[in-house]
């Protein structure tokens, strides 16, 4: 059983942490090694968040969020981080 405000808060989260680490991701603010780059810290933070969840709410994370919801919210985060450095870098220059 899964709960379908958990979706709308995994889909909305990743789109709108992706697009603000894209935007800060050309800068490379956590330092130039490839651990660093902002992709991986903002997919390391979404591991923790989902590892904080399962523990809080008690519950295994295919429980809570599905596989394929997982995947494509993380593609959303991914895309959503092109967006985001696109606009920084081509844009706003």
């Amino acid at each position: 059983m899964h709960y379908p405000r958990i979706l709308i808060w995994w889909y909305g989260l990743m789109g709108a942490g992706g697009f603000l680490f894209g935007l800060i991701g050309d800068r490379h603010p956590f330092g130039s090694d490839m651990l660093a780059h902002p992709l991986i810290v903002f997919f390391a933070s979404a591991a923790a968040a989902l590892l904080a969840l399962c523990v809080v709410l008690a519950r295994p994370l295919p429980e809570l969020i599905p596989e394929r919801p997982l995947i494509a919210g993380s593609l959303l985060g991914a895309a959503a981080f092109m967006v985001g450095n696109f606009i920084t870098t081509r844009l706003l220059v």
